[in-house]
């Protein structure tokens, strides 16, 4: 099974508050992989390192075996690359967020973030851009129609295989709740990525949402050959959709596992499951 994502040694400092402490962890080709924890363990913060947003404090991260981001403060390579080759890695390497995306990493987040005056169609047309290979130059021109008549062909197919077809002219802000976060997965689906991340995308669902959520979690999976990496507080999605679990606290990995190991993991009920009161 091939490795798509790595994270080694990952640490994100502002000022004097470490958000993520030498964060080490994988997620294999095909995978569907959870990262929990309480509010502020830092798993939002280690999203925002992988896609590009910030820049760590110190560690390096790979995309399909390429490193995409890397920081090394003097003094640190020896710990991070063993070896003859350890020279060869720049002290850092950020690509930015848009570039992560073209390279096949998609994301959502904890806060819808839709166009919300725009339709559902517009939402993800604007995603679809990403892969548009006209310039501003031949857009003015009006010489990319051809390329604009695919995408838009490709949006209606996207939203027609999500259900979300009959949707396509409604203003995504006028949207209920789970659609609108529906449509945030159909938006970043829209830039063909291999590796999806979802911040919490059954924040705010009752259950028949999240019922549904899973399913479609398992639909896009399968049909779009996905890799998923997700950050989840609704327990039930985490147990039955996921093939690993990682646990933060305080920015710290403290359990690594599958569902059940980590149901039964002592220190994992303290810190985030809770413990029943007669314990």
């Amino acid at each position: 099974m091939s490795e798509v994502l790595r994270l080694e040694n990952v640490t994100m400092q502002f000022g004097g508050v470490v958000a993520v402490n030498d964060l080490s962890l994988h997620v294999n080709q095909g995978e569907i992989v959870a990262l929990i924890g309480p509010n502020g363990a830092g798993k939002t913060t280690a999203f925002n390192v992988i896609t590009g947003v910030y820049t760590p404090t110190n560690g390096a991260i790979y995309f399909n075996g390429d490193l995409i981001v890397s920081n090394h403060p003097q003094g640190n390579m020896k710990k991070l690359y063993q070896g003859e080759n350890r020279d060869k890695f720049p002290t850092v390497k950020v690509q930015t967020p848009d570039a992560i995306t073209r390279l096949g990493v998609a994301r959502t987040f904890q806060n819808i973030r839709l166009f919300k005056d725009l339709t559902v169609f517009e939402n993800v047309l604007i995603a679809k851009h990403m892969r548009a290979k006209a310039g501003i130059f031949s857009a003015t021109l009006r010489l990319n129609a051809k390329e604009e008549q695919a995408m838009r062909k490709e949006t209606q197919n996207l939203l027609e295989i999500l259900g979300l077809q009959d949707l396509s002219q409604e203003i995504s802000g006028s949207l209920p709740y789970g659609q609108q976060r529906r449509l945030e997965i159909a938006r970043a689906l829209a830039t063909n990525p291999s590796l999806l991340l979802l911040d919490e995308p059954a924040a705010g669902m009752n259950p028949q949402e999240t019922d549904e959520l899973t399913a479609f979690i398992r639909q896009i999976k399968d049909d779009y050959h996905l890799t998923v990496f997700m950050i989840e507080h609704h327990m039930d999605l985490v147990m039955e959709i996921s093939d690993r679990i990682y646990v933060l606290d305080f920015g710290q990995t403290i359990a690594e596992g599958d569902p059940e190991e980590i149901q039964n993991n002592p220190r994992v009920i303290e810190a985030y499951l809770g413990v029943q009161e007669d314990a």
